[in-house]
């Protein structure tokens, strides 16, 4: 193979890896909806913590996640600052039984369910706390969401 055919595949190469990669990180932490929401209970994900009675923030994390305690901290803060939310951590480092029932491929990973425990949306990566806050409107219906949103915009006292 002469040099310049052998620095065209290096190109393309490098080129293909780029645009994966660039496919790849714009996909991460951004919320997916899932088509047929299944109804869960507190054991089916190895919790004895109760769901929330307005949405459930269910996140799937291991010991050795380096993005996980980050995830924590923002999905606690906004559990925390919404009346009927409960957060639950479910650590998956000893529990693959979870991890295939649940199609969970990276950690962090986290479910929204509804007050019913029904899953509305999954998200792949450390989420974008805006999203989150949106979903969570959405899933508390129209005259809720603006009281809501207006709660969380940046320089409100309740802003986090």
């Amino acid at each position: 193979m002469d040099a310049s055919a052998a620095l065209l595949l290096v190109l393309a190469l490098v080129a293909v890896a780029t645009v994966l990669g660039l496919v790849y990180r714009s996909r991460q932490g951004r919320i997916r909806s899932v088509a047929d929401p299944t109804v869960l209970e507190p054991a089916d994900v190895g919790s004895t913590l109760p769901f929330g009675p307005a949405a459930t923030l269910v996140q799937f994390s291991t010991e050795f996640c380096s993005r996980c305690p980050g995830t924590r901290r923002l999905l606690t803060q906004i559990a925390d600052g919404r009346s009927g939310v409960a957060h639950i951590d479910v650590d998956l480092t000893h529990r693959s039984d979870l991890a295939n029932r649940f199609g969970v491929l990276q950690t962090p990973t986290t479910l929204i369910l509804d007050g019913a425990g029904r899953v509305h949306a999954r998200v792949g990566g450390a989420p974008h706390r805006a999203d989150v806050l949106r979903h969570l409107d959405h899933l508390a219906g129209p005259e809720s969401a603006n009281a809501l949103t207006a709660s969380h915009l940046p320089g409100s006292p309740h802003a986090q």
